[in-house]
């Protein structure tokens, strides 16, 4: 059903597509830091592990882009805490 996620530069989110919807991330960067701002799926495709799909790709191509994340996203934030294999991208807090 969904597609691999990709980085959108110009509209500054990271997307899959999914039933020819879009679910997203948008995102701020600064050097070597990627702030995640806001996840979004389409509220008909909810509870189906959609935005977990969304996060888990977003967060791999953080880690491919070698950039720490600051998860401002309460939804990053607690996929975050429940999957350890990401909190080594946690940008040092400041």
């Amino acid at each position: 059903m969904a597609t691999s996620v990709r980085d959108n530069g110009a509209a500054q989110r990271y997307e899959m597509d999914i039933a020819a919807k879009s679910a997203f991330i948008t995102y701020r960067r600064s050097p070597g830091v990627v702030t995640l701002l806001h996840a979004e799926v389409p509220p008909e495709l909810s509870g189906q592990g959609l935005g977990s799909q969304l996060v888990r790709g977003a967060l791999e191509l953080v880690r491919a882009q070698g950039c720490k994340v600051v998860p401002h996203c309460p939804f990053v934030a607690n996929y975050m805490k429940k999957h350890a294999e990401f909190q080594d991208l946690l940008a040092d807090p400041r």
